[in-house]
């Protein structure tokens, strides 16, 4: 059974697709942008990097501006399905040096699969954290989570990345971090 340990030094955050459009139809939308920023926000805090994909943005349009401050880089344009088969996200994924991708988004059962999936067969280690993934339906996110699961995908909660990542209450930004997580708890989302 793999496994992962997140480390700061070696994990890079992905949003996938987060473009109005596309949420617009996900089920529990407002609960994966929630947590899909939370993250964003508390890897640019601790120096992670945070990139993101765009589905054929012409048609489907830009990412969430609510994002777009925390983003390490400009949105990657694609129009393939899985990241790892766009060579722009690619070029910008090797460009960090990193062995550790986390990735949320969506749709959980489509892109989201197919760029874990990807990434694993070019020996990243990959994390999905479920509560920040969504799909059309309920059963469409059920079924993706558990493909990628039975494929190697680890997957960690939202709120356990950042307590792995922090690994100890003595680590430099804790506190900053904390206040966040305590923030984001408050809104229940």
């Amino acid at each position: 059974m793999p496994t992962l340990r997140p480390q700061i030094d070696q994990s890079i955050l992905a949003l996938i697709d987060f473009q109005p459009k596309f949420l617009k139809p996900i089920w529990e939308q407002e609960r994966v942008l929630s947590r899909g920023l939370f993250l964003a926000e508390i890897a640019s805090i601790l120096g992670i990097p945070v990139i993101a994909s765009e589905q054929v943005p012409d048609k489907m349009g830009a990412t969430e501006s609510s994002l777009l401050p925390w983003l390490s880089a400009p949105p990657v344009s694609k129009a393939e399905f899985g990241c790892a088969a766009c060579d722009g996200f690619m070029t910008l994924l090797e460009s960090y040096n990193r062995t550790q991708v986390i990735l949320v988004g969506i749709e959980t059962h489509i892109c989201v699969s197919q760029t874990a999936l990807g990434l694993l067969d070019l020996d990243y280690r990959v994390a999905v954290c479920p509560d920040g993934l969504s799909a059309r339906s309920q059963e469409m996110h059920k079924i993706g989570m558990e493909r990628m699961r039975d494929e190697g995908v680890i997957p960690i909660h939202t709120e356990a990345l950042v307590y792995e990542w922090l690994a100890s209450a003595e680590h430099p930004r804790f506190r900053e971090v904390i206040q966040r997580v305590k923030e984001f708890a408050s809104v229940g989302v």
